[in-house]
C-alpha cells in the first residue's frame, strides 16, 4: 500500500504507459492531467490496480477556461480510495467541439454527472445514451456556466395568466430615462456667497 502522494504518482508514472501531460500535488490531493484519448484506459488502471484501488467515483465537472488557457474546457474527475484513504483529481483539457467518451462501463454512477456537465457546459459524451439537461428545462437555449453565457441569460420565464401556464419571452431589460443631478450640496452653499 502506498501511502505518500509522491510514492503514488512515481508508482502511476513507472506502471503505465499513459500520456500525463503534467501532476502537481495541492494540499493532500494529487492532480494528475491526462491526454482525452487516454482518459478511459487511465481511469480503469487507477480503478483496478491492486496498489492504488481508487474504486469509488465522486464528481464529474467542467470548468470554462476562457481566456486563461489555449483549450476552452477541462472535464474533472475526482476518485477516491478507501484502501490508500486518499483521493485524486484527473483534469482532461477538451476544445468546444470536441467530445469525450463516457467512462460508464468503469464507474455505473457517472451518467449523471456527465448529463450535468453537458447541461451547465455543453461537452458532449461519447456512448452517453441519455445526455439530456437535467438542471435547466429541456427547451432552455445555452449552457449558462460558460463564461460567455450572458448574466441575465436569453429568455425569461414568466406564469401567463391567459394561458394558464409557464411560458418563456425574450430576457427585456427595460429602464425609465433618469434625469441625474450631479451637482454637490455640500458646496452649493459655498458656491452662492
Amino acid at each position: 500500500m502506498i501511502q505518500d502522494l509522491k510514492a503514488q504518482l512515481k508508482y502511476i508514472r513507472e506502471n503505465s504507459s499513459f500520456n500525463i501531460i503534467k501532476s502537481a500535488i495541492f494540499k493532500d490531493n494529487l492532480i494528475i492531467y491526462i491526454t482525452a484519448e487516454d482518459l478511459v484506459n487511465f481511469l480503469y488502471f487507477l480503478k483496478n490496480d491492486e496498489n492504488l484501488s481508487f474504486k469509488t467515483l465522486i464528481d464529474i465537472f467542467g470548468a470554462d477556461m476562457l481566456g486563461k488557457q489555449a483549450i476552452r474546457f477541462e472535464v474533472i474527475y475526482n476518485l477516491l480510495s478507501y484502501k490508500l484513504n486518499n483521493r485524486i483529481t484527473i483534469k482532461v483539457a477538451v476544445e468546444e467541439d470536441e467530445k469525450l467518451s463516457t467512462i460508464k462501463k468503469i464507474f455505473d454512477n457517472c451518467s449523471w454527472y456527465e448529463r450535468e456537465v453537458f447541461d451547465m457546459y455543453g461537452i458532449k459524451f461519447n456512448g452517453n445514451k441519455d445526455l439530456r439537461r437535467i438542471l435547466t428545462d429541456y427547451e432552455f437555449k445555452g449552457h449558462p456556466l460558460r463564461k460567455d453565457f450572458p448574466l441575465t441569460g436569453y429568455e425569461e420565464v414568466i406564469y401567463d395568466e391567459n394561458c394558464r401556464k409557464v411560458v418563456y419571452q425574450p430576457v427585456k431589460l427595460e429602464q425609465e430615462y433618469r434625469d441625474f443631478d450631479f451637482s454637490m450640496p455640500w458646496q452649493g452653499m459655498l458656491d452662492k456667497k
